[in-house]
């Protein structure tokens, strides 16, 4: 039986940093559901499909396969890794993630992972829907403020020009979405241990987070 390691919350809380790191540290398989959705994201942009033509993007989906392999995302056996984390790939992810049967394929992909070996994942649904008997949940927060600066440091590192005012609108804007939309919305599953990040750096995020999960494999 291997064991899954669910790591939760809003955008720009820090989950994909931490779960990276942590799965790293046990030697766990990193799975990113983001990075699944903004494939999906991205062959939709690519192909000049709506983001609220639902139908078209289910479509889409039947000749679609995406893949993890050597820490990168490959979409249709072509590495994408860099550009799924474009701007707008990130301000539309939250469309096509609203959608059941693209929720079904990335649900199903990372089940099958979680089959042959341990895994830590990270997304909005990990614990409640895609793996709700996780032996350990963590559900992340941060404020929108605090969220919106990281965002911005590494949009403007990659050499982009956003305003933190916009980061604020478009990061709210994603909460909405994500935790009203009627399938699987983001939200803490009961037994989740909640993590705030704000003004706390990665360091000490990923030390509090072995801590407890160290305590909890070794009962």
């Amino acid at each position: 039986m291997y064991t899954a390691i669910a790591v939760d919350g809003p955008a720009g809380a820090g989950k994909s940093t931490a779960a990276k790191r942590i799965a790293k540290a046990l030697s766990y398989f990193y799975i990113d559901s983001g990075a699944l959705f903004r494939a999906v994201t991205l062959k939709a942009i690519q192909r000049g499909i709506d983001m609220s033509d639902t139908l078209g993007i289910i479509h889409m989906m039947k000749d679609t396969v995406i893949d993890f392999k050597d820490e990168k995302v490959y979409l249709d056996g072509k590495d994408v890794s860099v550009e799924i984390r474009s701007n707008n790939v990130s301000a539309n992810s939250s469309y096509p993630a609203m959608i059941s049967e693209v929720r079904d394929v990335v649900a199903d992909i990372q089940r099958e992972i979680s089959k042959t070996r341990n895994v830590v994942a990270d997304g909005r649904d990990i614990g409640t829907t895609i793996f709700p008997d996780a032996k350990i949940k963590f559900f992340m927060i941060a404020s929108v403020e605090e969220r919106a600066k990281r965002r911005l440091l590494e949009l403007n590192a990659s050499g982009k020009n956003y305003e933190l005012r916009d980061m604020i609108e478009q990061i709210n804007k994603r909460d909405r979405i994500d935790s009203t939309r009627v399938v699987s919305p983001l939200k803490k599953a009961d037994d989740a241990i909640e993590i705030d990040t704000d003004g706390k750096t990665i360091d000490d995020v990923v030390s509090e987070m072995l801590d407890y999960i160290d305590k909890r494999l070794n009962k």
